[in-house]
């Protein structure tokens, strides 16, 4: 037997919350849904406001830079050279990228050089280009049923919100009426084993975990074939932060992902890069590397309400062309919904559309 083989080793622990049917509550608990129980949480009796308000307030700081901007350069100002120049260093400084800061350039001076254009209708022509650029990659992220478990990897660096993000699918998973389980595939840290064991609690999924420092691969091996035991619909790996140019973690990961094709040869059948807004331009590094090793099938962007750097959104988008599958604007439950290109045009430009209720 090979390293790649390991399977359980003495002192492993696993956990199951609903039992070996883990779609059963806990006795007492089967009216509350896990959405339900995961959000009563202190503070929760505030007035519930909308998906698109929390998202124009969580990109309230990206949208009042570039507003800001904006403002200055065309108040009383005709559109030349000189206001293009400075329209596209606004643009570059909210981590738009270059391309795509030129595009936007280019359509605001079309048909308007040498003539007054107010800051409004500046973020309208924004909006829509943003809008332009991601709707490409504005993907859901697609469940085959025929490939059950549905094994999804979760990757990303320290601190990026990983374990929480699978958290919230998991929540998101159950109210849909799929069966969950958990693999907390981050042994390196106590306090990402404990998290996972939360939300399994909440809701009501499985858990497979070993002690802290353990074997991630070994881990790995555990959880798939528990899921296939089990029947679960989905399984959601967590694995430990790493960064993109520490060589010997990276291949950890590749090791992994090797574990899993031994129970499962097209599995991983989603790689799901967490990427956190409020780094910037390095995300365009993480990407490019997590990519590389871990062959990434798609993105989920957090922390997007901690930064005025949003728009390294797009830049991503028009670098790679990876589906954005759910975009996270807090730390919520229901903070983190599928990603739709109009809606964070909208709020990062600091538009509203005319045509649809807010």
């Amino acid at each position: 037997m090979d390293e790649d083989d390991k399977k359980t080793k003495p002192g492993v622990m696993r956990r199951w919350f609903g039992g070996a049917d883990v779609t059963t509550a806990p006795p007492g608990e089967q009216e509350q849904s896990p959405l339900a129980t995961a959000a009563a949480e202190p503070g929760s009796a505030e007035p519930k406001r909308s998906w698109l308000q929390r998202l124009r307030s969580g990109l309230s700081r990206s949208s009042t830079a570039i507003a800001r901007g904006v403002a200055d350069i065309f108040t009383k100002r005709k559109l030349d050279a000189a206001s293009l120049d400075d329209l596209e260093d606004v643009l570059i400084q909210a981590d738009l990228g270059l391309a795509a800061a030129s595009r936007i350039r280019e359509a605001v001076a079309r048909g308007r050089y040498e003539r007054g254009i107010n800051p409004e209708e500046v973020k309208q022509i924004l909006a829509a280009e943003i809008e332009r650029s991601l709707t490409p990659v504005a993907r859901p992220l697609a469940i085959d049923a025929d490939k059950r478990p549905f094994v999804i990897l979760v990757v990303g660096v320290n601190g990026s919100g990983k374990t929480t993000t699978i958290g919230k699918l998991a929540a998101k998973f159950r109210t849909e009426g799929k069966t969950v389980l958990l693999a907390a595939g981050d042994t390196f840290r106590a306090a990402a084993i404990e998290q996972l064991r939360i939300w399994a609690r909440r809701t009501f999924s499985a858990l497979v975990e070993r002690e802290q420092g353990a074997d991630a691969a070994g881990l790995a091996f555990d959880a798939l074939a528990k899921a296939r035991e089990l029947g679960v619909d989905i399984v959601l790996m967590d694995t430990a932060g790493r960064l993109q140019n520490r060589a010997e973690l990276m291949s950890e990961l590749e090791k992994i992902i090797r574990v899993i094709r031994k129970i499962d040869s097209q599995a991983p059948h989603a790689v799901l890069l967490v990427v956190d807004a409020t780094i910037g331009q390095n995300a365009l590094g993480q990407v490019e590397i997590f990519g590389r090793t871990a062959g990434v099938t798609g993105l989920i962007m957090t922390k997007l309400d901690g930064t005025a750097r949003g728009g390294i959104l797009v830049a991503i988008a028009d670098k790679f062309a990876l589906p954005v599958h759910f975009i996270g604007v807090g730390e919520a439950i229901d903070d983190l919904e599928p990603f739709a290109a109009r809606d964070f045009a909208e709020a990062i430009a600091g538009v509203e559309s005319t045509d649809r209720p807010q």
